[in-house]
């Protein structure tokens, strides 16, 4: 066997280990991940709206009240922190939110929950300790929406833009819970 075809072949072998050594310490190259990444984007004439989050899946737990608990600050999804961006001032339950981009937190309680805007970027949704980073010196808007229950299941979180009425609002689901959030 010639030289070049051994380099070759000792080359391919390495990147073999490789991929196969990252796949088993990365739960498999090909697998789904259980909280996978979402960009939501909504344009309206010069309004440009984005909320990039990961999307937890119910899996038979108990989420509100369990998984996610009451009256604690949830970094709304999983992993990093979501965030919300606008070119625009919106105007949010009578305050301001100018164009920018933020970090969107909750307050889950079993009839209400309180919907933060704050203007800190945080590189994790949650530190050590499974507490999340939010620090309220930056709350931009701090606002409770009450809870609309609902007749199905949804398994996997998820934020989305409706404006089938012409009333914009963001809408949060999950477990059998949506949020709405009007804005203007």
């Amino acid at each position: 066997m010639n030289l070049f075809l051994k380099r070759t072949l000792v080359f391919l072998v390495l990147i073999t280990i490789g991929v196969f050594g990252y796949s088993y310490y990365n739960d498999g190259l090909f697998s789904k991940p259980l909280s996978p990444k979402k960009t939501v984007k909504f344009e309206v004439d010069d309004l440009e709206l984005e909320v990039f989050y990961n999307r937890p899946s119910k899996r038979g737990r108990d989420i509100f009240g369990g998984l996610v608990p009451y009256n604690e600050v949830w970094r709304t999804g999983a992993n990093e922190a979501t965030t919300f961006e606008t070119n625009k001032t919106l105007t949010i339950k009578g305050n301001s939110l100018p164009a920018g981009e933020y970090t969107l937190w909750t307050i889950p309680n079993d009839t209400i929950w309180n919907v933060i805007f704050n203007s800190k970027q945080y590189p994790w949704g949650v530190d050590d300790t499974m507490k999340a980073m939010r620090d309220p010196n930056f709350d931009v808007i701090n606002a409770s929406f009450p809870i609309e229950k609902l007749k199905t299941f949804v398994e996997q979180f998820t934020i989305a833009f409706d404006n089938s009425t012409d009333n914009l609002s963001l809408t949060m689901a999950w477990d059998d819970i949506k949020v709405v959030v009007p804005l203007k």
